[in-house]
């Protein structure tokens, strides 16, 4: 996968022909994916890929992700790569902090790389899987705000434990669950900051496991 910097360079050369005879800058890349100057800096150096604004910006240009991801060739700049499609609720929100939903789920269909489809567990896996965003910090450093995460619903057996995402009384969560022996649910939180829950199992709806965000997930 491309760095940030690379990623930035890229879509550089998609703005110079608008920007000509300018010189496209860094702060030109950041008003256009949508990102403050600073948040843009900050990204950039520490190589942190805003998935969610740079999805927006291919769809709007009719951009694959995949070119800009794995630097396919620009043949790949018109109309789609591969046929590998899955759910993204681009309103929903898990939070890893203090609990998120929304009453109202906008669907979009979002082209996953070929190179990525393995990450989800194979063709077979993709009608399970859906993508939703992330907020809060608790999860941090495995999430962050803002990152999507994919979730297969077909995998909702916790008794091995892993990253679920959940629902309690309290939102839409994604945490790290460990099946106690008396029973009862620990939520956890991979930020130290934050305390483990303890729940029982009747207070915990399993939405399925988070298998990836753009990357392999621990």
């Amino acid at each position: 996968m491309n760095s940030f910097s690379d990623i930035v360079e890229e879509i550089k050369s998609i703005l110079s022909s608008e920007f000509s005879p300018k010189k496209v800058f860094d702060k030109d890349v950041a008003e256009s994916i949508g990102i403050s100057q600073m948040n843009f800096a900050t990204m950039k150096r520490r190589n942190k890929i805003p998935f969610g604004e740079l999805l927006d910006f291919c769809a709007r240009r009719s951009i694959s992700i995949n070119w800009l991801l794995y630097g396919q060739s620009p043949e790949s700049l018109v109309g789609p790569t591969n046929n590998y499609m899955i759910k993204y609720f681009t309103d929903i929100n898990a939070s890893a902090g203090g609990g998120s939903d929304n009453e109202f789920e906008e669907v979009e269909s979002l082209e996953i790389p070929q190179q990525f489809v393995f990450m989800l567990g194979g063709e077979r896996e993709l009608q399970h899987i859906e993508a939703i965003n992330v907020s809060g910090d608790s999860m941090e450093p495995t999430f962050s705000y803002n990152d999507i995460v994919f979730i297969n619903r077909n995998k909702t057996d916790i008794n091995r434990g892993g990253i679920f995402t959940i629902r309690t009384e309290a939102g839409l969560f994604i945490k790290r669950i460990q099946k106690r022996i008396d029973g009862k649910i620990d939520v956890i939180s991979d930020n130290s900051v934050y305390n483990t829950q303890t729940l029982d199992p009747q207070e915990i709806e399993v939405i399925g496991r988070v298998v990836s965000r753009f990357g392999d997930v621990d």
